[in-house]
Protein backbone atom coordinates (compact mmCIF):
# COMPACT_ATOMS: atom_id res chain seq x y z
CA UNK A 1 0.00 0.00 0.00
CA UNK A 2 1.26 3.47 -0.85
CA UNK A 3 0.97 6.58 1.29
CA UNK A 4 -2.16 7.55 -0.62
CA UNK A 5 -3.71 4.27 0.51
CA UNK A 6 -2.86 4.76 4.19
CA UNK A 7 -4.03 8.36 4.37
CA UNK A 8 -7.55 7.31 3.38
CA UNK A 9 -8.05 5.62 6.74
CA UNK A 10 -8.16 7.38 10.07
CA UNK A 11 -7.62 4.27 12.19
CA UNK A 12 -4.87 2.47 10.21
CA UNK A 13 -1.19 3.06 10.97
CA UNK A 14 1.30 3.34 8.11
CA UNK A 15 4.42 1.11 8.24
CA UNK A 16 6.31 4.10 9.70
CA UNK A 17 3.81 4.26 12.60
CA UNK A 18 2.04 7.40 11.41
CA UNK A 19 -1.63 8.36 11.27
CA UNK A 20 -1.78 10.61 8.25
CA UNK A 21 -5.30 11.91 8.86
CA UNK A 22 -4.28 13.14 12.32
CA UNK A 23 -1.22 14.81 10.81
CA UNK A 24 -3.46 16.52 8.27
CA UNK A 25 -5.55 17.87 11.16
CA UNK A 26 -2.39 19.52 12.53
CA UNK A 27 -1.72 20.94 9.06
CA UNK A 28 -5.23 22.46 9.04
CA UNK A 29 -4.26 24.45 12.15
CA UNK A 30 -0.99 25.81 10.77
CA UNK A 31 -2.61 26.72 7.43
CA UNK A 32 -5.45 28.63 9.10
CA UNK A 33 -3.64 31.96 8.67
CA UNK A 34 -3.97 32.86 12.36
CA UNK A 35 -1.48 32.92 15.21
CA UNK A 36 -2.46 32.77 18.88
CA UNK A 37 -0.29 33.29 21.98
CA UNK A 38 -1.00 32.52 25.64
CA UNK A 39 1.07 33.67 28.63
CA UNK A 40 0.70 32.96 32.35
CA UNK A 41 1.59 35.75 34.76
CA UNK A 42 1.67 35.98 38.55
CA UNK A 43 -2.01 36.81 39.08
CA UNK A 44 -3.44 36.51 35.58
CA UNK A 45 -3.23 34.55 32.36
CA UNK A 46 -3.73 36.07 28.92
CA UNK A 47 -4.57 34.81 25.43
CA UNK A 48 -4.16 36.97 22.33
CA UNK A 49 -4.95 36.17 18.72
CA UNK A 50 -5.29 37.87 15.37
CA UNK A 51 -8.70 39.13 14.32
CA UNK A 52 -9.24 39.00 10.58
CA UNK A 53 -12.54 40.17 9.09
CA UNK A 54 -12.55 38.73 5.54
CA UNK A 55 -15.38 40.88 4.19
CA UNK A 56 -16.19 44.55 4.79
CA UNK A 57 -19.90 43.71 4.93
CA UNK A 58 -19.40 41.46 7.96
CA UNK A 59 -20.14 42.72 11.46
CA UNK A 60 -16.69 42.69 13.17
CA UNK A 61 -18.26 42.04 16.60
CA UNK A 62 -19.54 38.67 15.35
CA UNK A 63 -16.06 37.47 14.34
CA UNK A 64 -14.13 36.02 17.28
CA UNK A 65 -11.73 33.22 18.21
CA UNK A 66 -11.92 33.77 21.99
CA UNK A 67 -14.79 32.20 23.91
CA UNK A 68 -16.10 31.86 27.47
CA UNK A 69 -16.67 28.28 28.62
CA UNK A 70 -17.60 29.11 32.23
CA UNK A 71 -17.52 32.47 34.07
CA UNK A 72 -13.95 31.61 35.18
CA UNK A 73 -12.60 29.67 32.19
CA UNK A 74 -12.07 30.84 28.64
CA UNK A 75 -10.17 29.69 25.59
CA UNK A 76 -8.73 30.71 22.25
CA UNK A 77 -9.35 28.49 19.23
CA UNK A 78 -6.99 28.31 16.26
CA UNK A 79 -7.88 26.46 13.07
CA UNK A 80 -11.18 25.67 11.39
CA UNK A 81 -13.84 27.99 12.81
CA UNK A 82 -16.79 25.60 12.40
CA UNK A 83 -14.89 22.86 14.24
CA UNK A 84 -14.05 25.38 16.96
CA UNK A 85 -17.70 26.26 17.58
CA UNK A 86 -18.57 22.57 17.81
CA UNK A 87 -15.89 21.93 20.42
CA UNK A 88 -16.84 25.06 22.38
CA UNK A 89 -20.41 23.79 22.68
CA UNK A 90 -19.13 20.41 23.89
CA UNK A 91 -16.80 22.06 26.42
CA UNK A 92 -19.62 24.24 27.77
CA UNK A 93 -21.82 21.16 28.07
CA UNK A 94 -19.12 19.21 29.92
CA UNK A 95 -18.53 22.12 32.32
CA UNK A 96 -22.28 22.48 33.00
CA UNK A 97 -22.65 18.73 33.62
CA UNK A 98 -19.70 18.80 36.04
CA UNK A 99 -21.28 21.70 37.96
CA UNK A 100 -24.64 19.90 38.10
CA UNK A 101 -23.08 16.60 39.23
CA UNK A 102 -20.54 17.81 41.81
CA UNK A 103 -21.93 21.18 42.92
CA UNK A 104 -18.87 23.33 42.12
CA UNK A 105 -17.22 24.78 39.02
CA UNK A 106 -14.91 22.57 36.98
CA UNK A 107 -11.21 23.48 37.19
CA UNK A 108 -9.16 24.27 34.06
CA UNK A 109 -7.08 21.08 34.33
CA UNK A 110 -10.15 18.84 34.67
CA UNK A 111 -11.81 20.48 31.67
CA UNK A 112 -8.61 20.16 29.61
CA UNK A 113 -8.32 16.48 30.54
CA UNK A 114 -11.95 15.79 29.60
CA UNK A 115 -11.72 17.56 26.24
CA UNK A 116 -8.40 15.85 25.45
CA UNK A 117 -9.99 12.46 26.15
CA UNK A 118 -12.78 13.27 23.69
CA UNK A 119 -10.24 14.35 21.05
CA UNK A 120 -8.29 11.14 21.52
CA UNK A 121 -11.38 8.99 20.92
CA UNK A 122 -11.78 10.74 17.54
CA UNK A 123 -8.44 9.19 16.48
CA UNK A 124 -9.67 5.64 17.24
CA UNK A 125 -13.03 5.54 15.48
CA UNK A 126 -13.59 5.90 11.75
CA UNK A 127 -17.07 7.34 12.31
CA UNK A 128 -15.66 10.72 13.38
CA UNK A 129 -12.78 12.73 11.96
CA UNK A 130 -10.34 14.65 14.20
CA UNK A 131 -11.20 18.33 14.65
CA UNK A 132 -8.85 20.69 12.83
CA UNK A 133 -8.37 23.04 15.76
CA UNK A 134 -5.96 23.77 18.59
CA UNK A 135 -7.61 24.75 21.88
CA UNK A 136 -5.78 26.80 24.52
CA UNK A 137 -7.72 26.83 27.80
CA UNK A 138 -7.02 29.48 30.42
CA UNK A 139 -8.54 30.04 33.84
CA UNK A 140 -7.93 30.46 37.57
CA UNK A 141 -7.44 27.39 39.74
CA UNK A 142 -8.52 27.92 43.40
CA UNK A 143 -5.28 26.32 44.64
CA UNK A 144 -2.71 26.90 41.90
CA UNK A 145 -3.69 30.31 40.51
CA UNK A 146 -3.67 31.11 36.77
CA UNK A 147 -3.46 28.11 34.46
CA UNK A 148 -2.90 27.53 30.72
CA UNK A 149 -3.48 24.20 28.95
CA UNK A 150 -3.05 23.48 25.27
CA UNK A 151 -4.95 20.67 23.52
CA UNK A 152 -4.26 19.24 20.07
CA UNK A 153 -6.31 17.07 17.66
CA UNK A 154 -4.49 13.91 18.80
CA UNK A 155 -5.76 14.29 22.39
CA UNK A 156 -2.50 15.43 23.99
CA UNK A 157 -2.66 18.20 26.59
CA UNK A 158 -0.15 19.78 28.93
CA UNK A 159 0.18 22.91 31.08
CA UNK A 160 2.31 25.85 29.98
CA UNK A 161 3.92 29.06 31.25
CA UNK A 162 3.53 30.33 27.71
CA UNK A 163 2.60 28.76 24.41
CA UNK A 164 1.39 29.48 20.88
CA UNK A 165 -0.51 27.86 18.04
CA UNK A 166 -1.28 28.54 14.42
CA UNK A 167 0.67 29.69 11.39
CA UNK A 168 3.68 31.15 13.26
CA UNK A 169 3.64 28.65 16.12
CA UNK A 170 7.32 27.66 16.06
CA UNK A 171 8.58 31.24 15.82
CA UNK A 172 6.32 32.34 18.67
CA UNK A 173 7.32 29.45 20.95
CA UNK A 174 11.02 30.13 20.30
CA UNK A 175 10.50 33.80 21.17
CA UNK A 176 8.61 32.94 24.37
CA UNK A 177 11.33 30.47 25.42
CA UNK A 178 14.05 33.12 25.03
CA UNK A 179 11.93 35.66 26.92
CA UNK A 180 11.17 33.17 29.71
CA UNK A 181 14.86 32.28 30.17
CA UNK A 182 15.67 35.97 30.66
CA UNK A 183 13.04 36.09 33.41
CA UNK A 184 9.48 37.31 33.31
CA UNK A 185 8.40 40.01 35.76
CA UNK A 186 4.66 39.86 35.28
CA UNK A 187 3.38 41.37 38.51
CA UNK A 188 0.13 42.80 37.08
CA UNK A 189 -2.28 41.71 34.37
CA UNK A 190 -1.28 44.76 32.33
CA UNK A 191 2.33 43.48 32.21
CA UNK A 192 1.10 40.08 31.01
CA UNK A 193 -1.12 41.58 28.31
CA UNK A 194 1.67 43.86 27.07
CA UNK A 195 4.16 40.96 26.86
CA UNK A 196 1.64 38.88 24.89
CA UNK A 197 0.90 41.75 22.49
CA UNK A 198 4.60 42.52 22.07
CA UNK A 199 5.35 38.84 21.35
CA UNK A 200 2.58 38.62 18.75
CA UNK A 201 3.74 41.85 17.10
CA UNK A 202 7.35 40.60 16.95
CA UNK A 203 6.37 37.23 15.47
CA UNK A 204 4.14 38.80 12.82
CA UNK A 205 6.76 41.52 12.13
CA UNK A 206 4.08 44.21 12.09
CA UNK A 207 2.58 46.87 14.33
CA UNK A 208 -0.70 45.69 15.80
CA UNK A 209 -3.85 47.79 15.53
CA UNK A 210 -6.68 47.73 18.04
CA UNK A 211 -9.20 46.27 15.59
CA UNK A 212 -6.86 43.51 14.38
CA UNK A 213 -6.25 41.69 17.65
CA UNK A 214 -8.32 40.02 20.35
CA UNK A 215 -7.32 39.67 24.01
CA UNK A 216 -8.79 37.34 26.63
CA UNK A 217 -7.92 37.92 30.29
CA UNK A 218 -8.31 35.48 33.19
CA UNK A 219 -8.04 36.85 36.74
CA UNK A 220 -9.50 36.04 40.15
CA UNK A 221 -12.61 37.97 39.04
CA UNK A 222 -13.19 35.59 36.12
CA UNK A 223 -12.53 35.42 32.40
CA UNK A 224 -13.39 38.26 30.04
CA UNK A 225 -12.44 39.74 26.69
CA UNK A 226 -10.83 43.17 26.68
CA UNK A 227 -12.77 45.79 24.76
CA UNK A 228 -11.25 47.86 21.95
CA UNK A 229 -10.47 50.84 24.23
CA UNK A 230 -8.54 48.65 26.71
CA UNK A 231 -6.58 47.01 23.90
CA UNK A 232 -5.79 50.44 22.42
CA UNK A 233 -4.54 51.65 25.82
CA UNK A 234 -2.23 48.62 26.13
CA UNK A 235 -0.89 49.15 22.59
CA UNK A 236 -0.22 52.83 23.31
CA UNK A 237 1.71 51.97 26.51
CA UNK A 238 3.65 49.42 24.50
CA UNK A 239 4.45 52.03 21.86
CA UNK A 240 5.67 54.49 24.51
CA UNK A 241 8.04 51.86 25.94
CA UNK A 242 9.53 51.20 22.52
Amino acid sequence: MSRTSYDRYLTVFSPEGRLYQVEYAFKAITSSGHTSIAIRGKDASVVVTQKKVPDKLLDPSSVTHIFNITPNIGCVMTGRHADARSQIQRAQSEAANFRYKYGYEITPDMLAKRMANINQVYTQRAAMRPLGISMIITGMDPEHGPQIFKLDPAGYFVGHHGTASGQKQQEAISLLEKSYKKGWKLESWEDTVELALQSLSTVLATDLKKGEVEVGLSTKDGFRKLDVEEIDACLQRLGEKD
